[in-house]
């Protein structure tokens, strides 16, 4: 019977656990140029010490105005190839496989003077309209993905998440709510989505996986749920996703419209994007990531279990403490490789 700590294993990709470190945003670049710090090594090597099976670098952008803030990681340059290196290699060193989410913010883009979009629809009231991107553009931004898919390839990952969630850039083009637009990648929202799956596919290993994250179920009036992310779903597996990242909402303020009603709003129990997640592993019969309120062992254990998702990733968990990983196990009575200066700390020491 499979549990959270039962190793993992899709194609090349090889985990001890099925605990996830999700990408979370640090905003601690203070060069403005994209390029990671010791922050960023030591926020993620400490996560591998503490026993996390796979860990995704935080968002991490095609281009300069791709940035959420330009406090944001970067992947347009080959000078910022290097500091993820190194991030890999550490983490590699304590166990813990290593992925990367490659991303635009889109009209999300909160520094950018005129941020870019599907169609030149705001955020909200407070954000900058962005400019729609003319046909020619789209095309180009599809090979800012791949160059940059490329670098982090070079950079030495183990796999590569795709961010086509959370209202960003890829989100933007699948949802009707935020592309209005008449070419060919508005009479198939699907289309930029398949194409940079594509173009990432051609930089990548034969054997390593591509991790796409979506939102499954969007939250203002006239938003898309589970039956619309099921159809882009498919479309997306059949162009080369191996895995989905399932998590919900970010593309608009929270319950907007005429008629907005508590149905429109996120549940805020424990697991409540769980279900969303099984309903994409059952119907498209792939691999999925559970996320969202799963902090407590026994829950997330518990989702492996009754087979729910195939790997669960602990977000503000491991923000709290880089060591939830060890200390799960130990509450769960499962083997852990604690790091023997470390062993003295836990009441029950194991391996």
């Amino acid at each position: 019977m499979k549990d959270l700590f039962t190793p993992y294993e899709l194609m090349d990709l090889k985990l001890k656990n099925r605990v996830v470190m999700p990408p979370m945003c640090q905003y601690s670049v203070n060069n403005k140029d994209g390029i990671a710090t010791d922050w960023h090594y030591m926020h993620y090597v400490s996560r591998a010490i503490g026993g996390a099976g796979l860990i995704i670098i935080e968002m991490t952008d095609v281009e300069p105005d791709g940035r959420i803030s330009d406090f944001d990681l970067g992947i347009w340059s080959d000078e910022q190839i290097h500091a993820l290196a190194r991030i890999v290699e550490g983490c590699h060193a304590y166990g813990a496989k290593v992925g990367i989410q490659i991303a635009h913010a889109g009209r999300k883009a909160e520094d950018a003077a005129v941020p870019v979009a599907p169609s030149a629809i705001p955020f909200d009231a407070n954000s900058n309209t962005p400019r729609e991107l003319t046909t020619a553009e789209v095309k180009a931004m599809i090979e800012k993905f791949r160059q940059g898919v490329a670098r982090a390839v070079k950079a030495g990952v183990d796999v590569i998440e795709l961010h086509g969630a959370h209202g960003y850039l890829i989100h933007q083009f699948h949802s009707p709510l935020t592309n209005h637009r008449t070419d060919e990648y508005g009479q198939d929202l699907t289309l930029f989505g398949r194409e940079v799956i594509l173009a990432a596919k051609s930089e990548m290993p034969a054997g390593m996986p591509l991790i796409v994250r979506i939102s499954a179920k969007e939250y203002v009036e006239g938003g898309y749920g589970i039956s619309g992310s099921l159809e882009f779903s498919k479309a997306y597996k059949e162009a080369g996703a191996d895995i989905f990242h399932v998590s919900t909402g970010g593309e608009g303020p929270i319950g907007v419209g005429p008629i907005a009603t508590t149905s429109e709003k996120p549940g805020s129990h424990a697991a409540y994007q769980v279900p969303l997640a099984r309903a994409i592993k059952e119907s498209l019969h792939v691999p999925v990531i559970a996320v969202g309120r799963l902090d407590e062992p026994a829950l997330a254990d518990a989702v492996i279990g009754n087979e729910e998702a195939d790997l669960v990733a602990i977000g503000r968990g491991m923000l709290r403490n880089p060591y939830w990983a060890l200390e799960a196990a130990v509450q769960l009575h499962k083997e852990a490789d604690i790091p023997k200066p470390y062993k003295f700390g836990f009441p029950r020491t194991i391996k």
